[in-house]
């Protein structure tokens, strides 16, 4: 599928190597006003070519919007925009043509479809992820204005937690013509109690399901994770009591601001956990779409770590997630 959420909905087109990719929001609600330079911020933190520790594509990543959006204000028609591809170098890819490459989508792409755009591995590419932050941007704005805000970190590179050991760890992996993974913990602030459907629709495996949808994600835990498998219940426990204002809170978070797949009004704290790249400027052994054994170096520009860029589109897909689990709430109770 290419389309995401349910009231609040994302599709999203293009290949890495065509000449744009670009979405169409649907549910946005009408006559907001839309901060479009925020927009392009949250774009530009994701955009490759910033710095030594990423890609050396150099793309604008300007969004052009085309529809949804008149005199700064939403119309509640669906928003359509594009981001053009300036710099992609397909003949870096021409010996991929009938080539797969080991742990990409080249293989499982040909065997779905039996045909594949082999360059920068096309649909499959993380530059798809630029169109999924301009939707969480757009989602975003419309959580901030009812005091929701959502921001991710980054945890750990390869075990090092502090900004100078992260960075050495990454310049090493891409010396060395390596790459390395992480883990990327996002937060979610002012949530109200009650957002969240039973059975199926958990708010839990709502985002479960969103953060698995991003290239190079391997894992979710939420709260303390797979750390309660190694405590007893009297250490998992979430003790109420009220706050002066009146209302119910908790003195703990061990379960991540969600139980029952309700948030609980506490934050809504979790992680995910990132493989290193699976593109190695290495030689490596491999197979044609002929059957016949062959040995590739792949060449092109890649990052070394998926983590630098990241943060923007998990904090973009629990953006819409969120939303769409709100909106979801609302039409409930009407």
């Amino acid at each position: 599928m290419n389309t995401f959420g349910t009231l609040f909905r994302l599709t999203d087109f293009g290949e890495s190597h065509g000449p744009a990719i670009g979405g169409v929001v649907d549910g946005m609600p009408a006559g907001f006003e839309v901060d479009l330079e925020a927009v392009q911020a949250m774009l530009d933190r994701r955009r490759p070519g910033r710095s030594a520790q990423t890609s050396a594509r150099r793309e604008a990543d300007t969004v052009r919007f085309l529809s949804g959006i008149f005199e700064g204000r939403t119309l509640g028609t669906p928003i359509g925009f594009v981001i053009s591809n300036d710099d992609a170098r397909s003949a870096d890819y021409e010996q991929l043509r009938h080539t797969f490459r080991p742990n990409h989508a080249d293989y499982t792409y040909h065997a779905k479809y039996g045909h594949r755009d082999h360059r920068g591995g096309g649909r499959a590419s993380a530059r798809e992820t630029a169109v999924r932050v301009v939707g969480g941007a757009l989602a975003s704005q419309v959580l901030a204005s009812a005091g929701i805000t959502v921001s991710a970190r980054t945890l750990s590179v390869h075990g090092a937690t502090t900004p100078e050991a992260i960075e050495e760890v990454i310049r090493r992996a891409r010396a060395d013509r390596d790459t390395v993974g992480g883990v990327v913990e996002c937060r979610v602030d002012g949530l109200p109690a009650g957002i969240g459907e039973p059975i199926f629709d958990k708010l839990p495996a709502m985002l479960a399901s969103a953060m698995m949808s991003i290239n190079a994600s391997r894992g979710f835990e939420y709260g303390d994770g797979f750390a309660a498998a190694d405590s007893y219940g009297s250490g998992q426990v979430d003790a109420f009591c009220i706050r002066p204002d009146g209302t119910v809170a908790t003195r703990a978070n061990h379960s991540g601001g969600m139980q029952g797949g309700i948030s609980n009004g506490a934050p809504v704290v979790f992680r995910v956990a990132f493989k290193p790249i699976a593109t190695l400027p290495r030689q490596l052994d491999t197979v044609t779409d002929t059957g016949e054994a062959a040995v590739i170096e792949v060449g092109g520009r890649h990052d070394p770590c998926v983590i630098p860029r990241v943060l923007p589109v998990v904090e973009a897909m629990t953006a819409m997630t969120i939303l769409d689990a709100v909106m979801m709430d609302r039409a409930r109770r009407v």
